[in-house]
C-alpha cells in the first residue's frame, strides 16, 4: 500500500506493507532519530508527535497515520540548529548513550508546549513512559528545568 505522509514538515509519498508500524516505515526511510527499543509501546523511545500528541509509533500502524502531521526529534531541531530543548539536554548532561533521548525530547516539547512552567512533579508526570537504562533522571529532569526557562525567556 502507498500513503502520504507529512514528516517533519515535508510530505512524503510511501510504500509500506499494511501491518508496518509507524517506527518501522519511519526508521525505513532515514528518519533513524526515532529509535526502536521495547517494540511494546512501554519505553518511549520511539515517541513522536502525531497531529500534535505523544504517541508510542511503534504503537501506531502506518496507515492510520497516512495524512497526519508527523514530527520526529529532527523536525524540532538538528545539529545545526538545536532546539533550545536539545540544547539544554546536551548542556546539562541528560544525554549520556544518546538511545532514549529523542523520546524525551520529544516528550518535554509537548509538556512545555500546554506548560512552560512545570513543576517537577509534573516533569515526572510528563516523563513517564520514557525510560532510560544509564542515568538516575535527575540530569533529564536538570534539562527540562533549563529548556522550560530558556524557552519562556525566548518565547519558542
Amino acid at each position: 500500500m502507498t500513503g502520504k505522509f507529512r514528516i517533519n514538515g515535508r510530505e512524503y509519498s510511501i510504500e509500506f506493507d499494511p501491518r508496518d508500524t509507524l517506527l518501522t516505515v519511519l526508521r525505513e526511510n532515514g528518519f533513524t532519530e526515532v529509535k526502536e527499543g521495547c517494540s511494546e509501546g512501554t519505553c518511549g523511545a520511539c515517541a513522536v508527535l502525531l497531529d500534535g500528541k505523544v504517541v508510542n509509533s511503534c504503537m501506531v500502524f502506518a496507515a492510520t497515520a497516512i495524512g497526519k502531521e508527523i514530527i520526529t526529534s529532527r523536525g524540532l531541531g538538528d545539529q545545526n540548529n538545536p532546539h533550545p530543548i536539545q540544547e539544554a539536554f546536551a548542556e546539562v548532561g541528560a544525554v549520556q548513550c544518546g538511545f532514549c533521548t529523542p523520546g524525551f525530547v520529544i516528550s518535554t516539547f509537548y509538556l512545555l508546549q500546554r506548560n512552560p512552567d512545570p513543576t517537577e512533579d509534573e516533569i515526572k508526570k510528563a516523563l513517564d513512559g520514557n525510560l532510560c537504562r544509564c542515568t538516575g533522571y535527575v540530569k533529564i529532569i536538570e534539562g527540562v528545568k533549563l529548556a522550560a526557562e530558556r524557552m519562556k525567556n525566548e518565547k519558542v
